[in-house]
């Protein structure tokens, strides 16, 4: 029998069970913030190690902007939606021009090796009406007026 103090241990032992930790190729996310951006690429699929190795220093000058625009408590505003992104962006909130607006992103484990404008959709969800007069062979011959 397990008493009211031993029930709510195993029930936070279970719940810290369910709840793992993010790891990115068998490397958790402190490990992955350590590296720097070429030795992150390593880990990377090849189109996104190519595009990180071709532009390491412009995404490095990105990570550091970032950085200290956050600190400075502004919010970071970027056309760039080519920047792959890398474990120095995680926890940040980004807003990323999507051709007509600024979308926050809020970058989470899960979007490393992603580029930045995967999340900031450029066209919107099409929402189809009813069909209008004259569109239906049931509406050919009703009045257009």
């Amino acid at each position: 029998m397990v008493c009211y103090g031993q029930e709510e241990q195993v029930r936070r032992n279970k719940m810290e069970l369910k709840r793992k930790e993010f790891t990115y190729r068998g490397k958790t996310l402190d490990e992955l913030k350590k590296l720097d951006v070429r030795e992150f690429a390593k880990y990377l699929r090849s189109r996104q190690r190519r595009s990180v190795l071709r532009q390491f220093q412009k995404i490095e000058e990105f990570v550091s902007r970032a950085k200290a625009k956050e600190n400075k408590k502004g919010s970071v505003r970027t056309h760039q939606r080519d920047i792959v992104i890398v474990p120095g962006m995680v926890g940040m909130r980004i807003n990323v021009y999507n051709g007509q607006k600024f979308m926050a992103v809020d970058i989470v484990g899960e979007m490393l090796g992603h580029k930045l404008g995967e999340f900031a959709l450029t066209r919107a969800r099409i929402k189809h009406g009813k069909a209008g007069v004259g569109a239906t062979k049931g509406t050919k011959f009703k009045a257009k007026k």
